[in-house]
């Protein structure tokens, strides 16, 4: 890294260690950095880190790490990394705040980014997307997938860190609005995939419009809760009559890679459903039509 605050080796735990955090742990640990691997209790992945003692590639390479199944509160991690679902953070948020880790780096899509800096403290946490397609197969090894877009940080710390560990990665100086108006699109995108990949060839016309109007009554939402539609390639998207969105929906959804890679993340946009839902009730003024073209989707959904 070109950043001379930072000394090296760093000490990271990574809590999530799906394909996302697996690509991350693999490259952090390349690179030299004394990784953590932190996986759910009794989980299946748990199970599996603890018999590699690591990850393990399906070309077979091997980076050796840590694991265990909670974070040590009390060890003074240089680095956090958090690639969990939106849904399972709220769990460990109390754990996050008392540890003694000099950064908690959420890394993942959050359309309340505001409510993790209020539970952690504000200089305790730094934000990110991740731009990962990897996998895992059914043993646990990981095949990872870095390509050209590049993963987004709110900090030019971990932008040379993770550049250094070989994921391409840029500073976003707007990241908490970015993450909140990316989560409308991804969930627009889990939901068409989800629904093609459950007819097994793309969503119907009735699907896309559903969702269609759904990414609409998001941004309206956003709007309400008195924020900009940022960047502009979002507020372009909002711009486009609900038609021509709907038929962006319906074609994508008739790619097979796309739907197979973004089908699994139904679980999130479900949570993310709900979350927007709830913000929706500080909007000012009320946003009723968006309100119903959010609910709406839930019909996609399961």
């Amino acid at each position: 890294m070109n950043n001379p605050s930072v000394k090296l080796p760093l000490s990271i735990a990574l809590v999530g260690v799906g394909k996302i955090g697996s690509t991350f742990a693999y490259q952090l640990i390349r690179a030299g950095h004394e990784v953590t691997l932190i996986a759910r209790p009794g989980s299946i992945r748990l199970s599996q880190l603890q018999r590699d003692q690591g990850i393990i590639t399906q070309t077979g390479e091997r980076a050796a790490a840590t694991v265990t199944d909670q974070l040590d509160e009390q060890k003074n991690y240089d680095l956090v990394i958090v690639t969990l679902l939106a849904e399972h953070i709220d769990a460990i948020l109390p754990s996050l705040r008392r540890s003694k880790a000099q950064c908690i780096h959420f890394m993942f899509v959050n359309f309340e980014p505001e409510h993790l800096k209020d539970a952690v403290g504000q200089d305790h946490c730094t934000f990110g997307m991740p731009f990962i397609t990897a996998s895992l197969d059914s043993t646990g090894k990981v095949k990872p997938g870095i390509g050209k877009q590049k993963t987004l940080h709110s900090d030019q710390r971990w932008v040379d860190l993770f550049n250094s560990a070989g994921i391409p990665s840029a500073l976003e100086t707007q990241m908490l609005l970015w993450l909140r108006c990316h989560a409308p699109f991804a969930m627009a995108m889990e939901n068409i995939a989800f629904a093609g990949q459950r007819r097994g060839a793309g969503a119907t016309w009735a699907e896309a419009m559903v969702v269609a109007r759904g990414l609409r009554g998001c941004y309206a939402i956003i709007k309400g809760l008195k924020y900009k539609i940022y960047p502009d390639s979002k507020a372009f998207l909002n711009s486009l009559p609900t038609f021509v969105a709907a038929l962006m929906l319906w074609l994508i959804s008739r790619v097979k890679a796309f739907r197979e890679l973004l089908s699994q993340g139904i679980s999130e946009s479900r949570a993310l459903t709900g979350i927007v839902l709830a913000a929706a009730a500080k909007a000012d003024p009320p946003v009723p039509k968006a309100l119903k073209a959010v609910s709406d989707t839930r019909s996609v959904q399961y």
